[in-house]
C-alpha cells in the first residue's frame, strides 16, 4: 500500500478536518457518512469518531481512496 505523508502545522487535528486539509475529501461532513459505513480505519483499526484527534504518526485510511500518514511540521 502507499502512503501519502501529509504534514499538518498543529501538534494535533480532527479526522474530518486533516481527511479535508490533505484533500481527500471535499467536506468535513462527507466522513462522517464514511464512518457510518466503516470505511476508514485509523492506524489498522475502524475509526467510529469523525471528531478524533490524530497525531504525528498516525495513518488513516480510507477504503477506495488511499491511505495517509500525519506528520508535523518541524520548526
Amino acid at each position: 500500500m502507499n502512503i501519502e505523508e501529509i504534514a499538518i502545522d498543529t501538534e494535533e487535528i480532527q479526522l474530518d478536518q486533516f481527511l479535508k486539509w490533505a484533500g481527500v475529501l471535499a467536506s468535513c461532513g462527507e466522513t462522517k457518512a464514511l464512518i457510518a459505513e466503516r470505511r476508514i480505519k485509523r492506524n489498522g483499526e475502524v475509526e467510529s469518531a469523525r471528531r478524533r484527534k490524530l497525531h504525528d504518526g498516525d495513518i488513516v485510511e480510507v477504503e477506495g481512496l488511499g491511505a495517509w500518514k500525519v506528520t508535523h511540521k518541524k520548526g
